[in-house]
């Protein structure tokens, strides 16, 4: 076991984590929400560090990032556990369950990412993902770094729960993060969630100044998507930057949640309403919309051309649009 970070000890060997904002008291024997951080002789001990859920090689427009290297790879790691309970959680086999898990060291991470690039993959570098990387704190702060010194690429794929300290701790070495906004209320945060909004827009706020940035919300129907709550976020991303890329995916039934898939007329509105306001709107879980393609704002013309996850960059020399000479924002090449 590996010793936590941002804990603080109390009496009758007590343990208050501070790494996110569930803010456990953690007894004796005990974990905290997470499941992954215990309490052991009144040290807080992390549970996961080293151990992988999960394992593979994808495209990063899988996290989904579609501003970041577009077309390359990344190696994607996981763990276990998490901070949020969303009960149409798509990955809970790992996330809330207790999968069999190999060690691998960051040592071992980082070099099998250079031996992908050795053997000729086009990868860019690490993707912490699948279950709450930020429960997996300790784990990614080693490996970033270590990949940062190797001159690989750090990319998070995350629910944004986290503390203001930690977070700002971490940045430095994460090159891009896609950020769950799982939907703008903070009621549907505490019933669906059990969680809160505001730490999650807080989260997206500091990160945007550091990496690039991608969101995405997951719509399930008449709980998140309506015209006004959709108005609501748009406006608010808006307000960051008009620029940042904002995906919508549609909910299918997973987990907890039975109520039927997003209706693709949902999905068509809320990219409508989004793209008054943004310029990089993207659907996804939704291939029959062909909602994954990069137009330019200002021409119309097709930028990058998606079909799954196949990838051609087809309108962009160097990043900018080929016909009209708008420059691309936001994408990273």
């Amino acid at each position: 076991m590996h010793e936590a970070l941002f804990y603080e000890k109390g009496e009758d060997n007590r343990t208050f984590c501070r790494l996110c904002p569930k803010l456990c008291t953690i007894r004796e024997g005990h974990t905290g929400f997470c499941r992954v951080r215990k309490n052991q002789g009144g040290v807080l001990y992390s549970l996961n560090y080293g151990r992988v859920s999960s394992y593979a090689m994808d495209p990063v427009e899988k996290k989904p990032l579609y501003h970041f290297y577009p077309g390359s790879a990344v190696l994607s790691l996981g763990s276990v556990g998490c901070n949020l309970q969303c009960g149409f959680c798509q990955n809970w086999q790992i996330a809330h369950a207790d999968p069999r898990t190999v060690y691998l060291s960051p040592a071992e991470a980082v070099a099998a990412a250079r031996e992908e690039i050795r053997r000729g993959v086009k990868c860019v570098g690490l993707a912490y993902t699948y279950n709450e990387p930020f429960m997996w704190y300790e784990y990614v702060c080693d490996t970033a770094r270590l990949a940062r010194e190797e001159g690989l690429k750090n990319v998070l794929v995350t629910n944004g729960y986290i503390n203001e300290e930690p977070l700002r701790q971490l940045l430095p070495y994460i090159d891009a993060m896609n950020i769950d906004v799982k939907g703008f209320t903070e009621e549907y945060y505490k019933s669906t969630c059990l969680g809160r909004l505001e730490p999650v827009l807080r989260t997206v706020e500091i990160s945007r100044a550091h990496c690039h940035v991608e969101l995405t919300t997951l719509l399930v129907p008449g709980l998140n998507d309506s015209e006004e709550e959709i108005r609501r976020l748009v406006d608010w991303v808006a307000g960051l930057s008009p620029d940042i890329p904002l995906h919508f995916s549609r909910y299918f039934p997973s987990y907890r949640f039975d109520l039927p898939p997003t209706p693709l007329e949902t999905m068509q509105k809320a990219r409508a309403v989004a793209r008054e306001k943004l310029r990089y709107v993207y659907l996804g879980n939704a291939p029959e919309l062909e909602g994954g393609d990069t137009v330019c704002p200002a021409c119309g013309e097709t930028l990058i051309r998606r079909t799954g996850y196949r990838v051609r960059v087809t309108g962009l020399e160097g990043k900018k649009c080929r016909r009209c000479g708008e420059e691309a924002a936001a994408v990273v090449v």
